[in-house]
C-alpha cells in the first residue's frame, strides 16, 4: 500500500493511514470537495464513519460487507450529511452528532455527544471535543493513539491555514479560535496528525505558529 499522505481528489482513489490498531481511509467525494473518512478497528474490524457527505455510492463501496457500526457527523452543515439518509438506510448505523447541531441535521441523531464523550470504534475509542463557532455543535474527534501520536478529526473547525468559516461574526470567531486554542493546541502535541473536512491534511505543529496571526487577521 503507497504511504499515506492525505491527498484526495474527488473521483480519485482513497488513501489509507494504517496505524497498529486502527485503519484510518479518507476519500473525497462531491461538488465541494468533502472529506469523508472510515476508521476501521483491527482488531474487531468494526467500521465507523466520519461525515456521510456525498456520493452514497463511493461511501458504501468504501464500506464493503464489513458492515457499519456508527455515521458520526462532526456539524450540521448540509454538505457534511447529503449521503447520510442513504448511507443509514443502507447500513443500519447509528447517527452520531454534537447535541447543539442536531437539529440542523434532517436524519434524526440516535447519539447525542457533549464535549469529552467517548466513541467506541470497536477496541478504539475516539473523544470528543466541542468546538463552537463555526457551528453551535460543531465536535472534533481525537483518538489518542497508544502506539503513537494522537490523530484529530476536526471537521471545517481547524484547516491548514486557518480556523472554520465563521461567516463574518466576530463573537462566533472569537469562541472558535478560542476553542481551537484551548481544546486542541492546548492540549495536544505538535505530532498530532489533523484531518480536516475539506482538502489536506497538516499537523498541530504545522499550523501552531500561525495562531496568533489567525487571530489578529480575525478570520
Amino acid at each position: 500500500m503507497p504511504e499515506y499522505h492525505g491527498n484526495v481528489k474527488v473521483g480519485g482513489p482513497a488513501q489509507t493511514h494504517e496505524l497498529a490498531k486502527l485503519m484510518i481511509t479518507k476519500v473525497a467525494v462531491g461538488p465541494m470537495d468533502n472529506n469523508a473518512y472510515l476508521l476501521r478497528c483491527r482488531q474487531t474490524d468494526e467500521q465507523v464513519l466520519i461525515d456521510a457527505a456525498n456520493e452514497a455510492d463511493t461511501l458504501l463501496q468504501l464500506i464493503g460487507d464489513g458492515g457499519l457500526a456508527r455515521v458520526i457527523t462532526t456539524h450540521q452543515h448540509r454538505d457534511h450529511w447529503e449521503a447520510l439518509a442513504e448511507v443509514v438506510a443502507r447500513t443500519g448505523a447509528t447517527t452520531v452528532a454534537g447535541r447543539d447541531d442536531a437539529e440542523g441535521i434532517p436524519v434524526p441523531t440516535d447519539q447525542l455527544v457533549d464535549d469529552g464523550d467517548q466513541i467506541a470504534v470497536g477496541r478504539c475509542s475516539l473523544r470528543v471535543i466541542h468546538l463552537k463557532g463555526h457551528t453551535p455543535g460543531s465536535i472534533a474527534l481525537v483518538y489518542d493513539d497508544p502506539d503513537g501520536a494522537p490523530h484529530v478529526f476536526t471537521g471545517d473547525s481547524l484547516f491548514p491555514g486557518g480556523v472554520g468559516n465563521t461567516h463574518g461574526s466576530k463573537e462566533d470567531f472569537a469562541s472558535l479560535i478560542n476553542d481551537v486554542e484551548t481544546k486542541l493546541f492546548g492540549t495536544l502535541p505538535d505530532e498530532t496528525w489533523v484531518y480536516p473536512g475539506h482538502g489536506s491534511d497538516t499537523t498541530l505543529g504545522t499550523e501552531r505558529p500561525h495562531v496568533a496571526e489567525w487571530r489578529e487577521r480575525g478570520w
